[in-house]
């Protein structure tokens, strides 16, 4: 028989508002605590300490406005976050500050997260849905310069860019750039020619997120539907949809890939999470704790395996931690 599913390990309560995104930074050492970034939609991130369980800061950069994206940049004082007042926020918490570095204005309305991708040490590539709708532009930070605007070519009618994810192969090949798009298609952009490789219809409905393994060249998207899409990309780099996985109730916020690759999590609009082995998407669990809509799921990638955890945050203003490293 298969295990039940777990309970979670612990929640963490006092966000007082839905919980969009989460983002956890490990350190560098086996020894160090993680930290759990959360990103409401009253505007604030809450700096959260697993050990104690509670809150060591909140920051308050997007006038109020819900936060729907928050990366660390190479530690845990280096942030961006990203929220509906169209503004893109850089902070460096080190010694105690709480107040935004830097930030850039998108101009664009929709929720689209940006994606971020370390080229050099210290230097980044972020990729942005545009103030023209269809258009996804990319800068260089820390310097704000851009690197490229992507358009989709004339008579596309892809739609508004809907989720982002920057990557490149190991050996420091060209970044590439796979954006989902309202029209339910999956486009692979090439930055430096800033033109479409490959374009792929996933989903009938808008992509509502995807998460790309770059070993495999092996991608995952879901979208209000009830299906998820599981795709490739051959030598040509050509995006080909490999097999699709029927669920039981519509609707995917949020999907991520374990760093290790071995499984994947959605966070569903059912109020569930589900888990599936990444290499043949087997279902593995049903993580059944939020009373409403899950908008994020969060892998961490702690030095110590059994340190490692799951995070969902839910409209329900809580978030669940999950310990699901030991069975799988």
């Amino acid at each position: 028989m298969a295990l039940p599913p777990p309970d979670p390990q612990f929640v963490l309560r006092g966000t007082s508002a839905a919980v969009h995104t989460l983002h956890f930074s490990c350190g560098g050492q086996e020894s160090d605590v993680p930290i759990l970034f959360s990103g409401s939609e009253n505007g604030l991130i809450h700096v959260w300490n697993l050990k104690t369980r509670r809150v060591d800061t909140a920051l308050d950069g997007h006038g109020r406005k819900s936060v729907y994206c928050v990366e660390s940049m190479g530690g845990k004082n280096r942030l961006l976050s990203q929220g509906r007042d169209q503004r893109i926020c850089l902070w460096d918490l080190a010694e105690g500050r709480t107040a935004v570095m830097d930030s850039v204005f998108t101009e664009n309305v929709g929720f689209c997260r940006c994606s971020l991708l370390m080229v050099a040490q210290g230097r980044w590539l972020m990729a942005m849905a545009a103030k023209a709708l269809e258009e996804v532009q990319v800068l260089e930070l820390p310097s704000k310069t851009s690197v490229c605007t992507l358009k989709p070519e004339a008579g596309a009618k892809l739609g508004m860019p809907m989720c982002l994810k920057l990557w490149q192969l190991s050996g420091g090949s060209q970044p590439l750039l796979l954006a989902g798009y309202e029209d339910g298609s999956v486009v692979l952009w090439n930055l430096s020619m800033g033109k479409a490789l490959s374009q792929l219809a996933c989903h009938q409905e808008p992509v509502m997120s995807l998460d790309f393994d770059s070993e495999k060249a092996k991608g995952i998207s879901g979208s209000s539907e009830k299906v998820l899409s599981i795709w490739s990309l051959n030598e040509q780099q050509n995006l080909q949809v490999y097999k699709t996985h029927n669920l039981v109730n519509a609707g995917i916020s949020d999907i991520t890939i374990r760093p290790d690759k071995k499984i994947v999590a959605t966070a569903g609009w059912d109020h569930r999470i589900r888990i599936f082995g990444w290499k043949k998407l087997k279902p593995l669990a049903v993580l059944d704790y939020h009373t409403a809509t899950v908008h994020c799921v969060s892998f961490s990638n702690h030095k110590n395996p059994k340190e490692r955890l799951l995070a969902a945050g839910s409209k329900d203003h809580r978030i669940s931690i999950w310990s699901i490293y030991t069975q799988t």
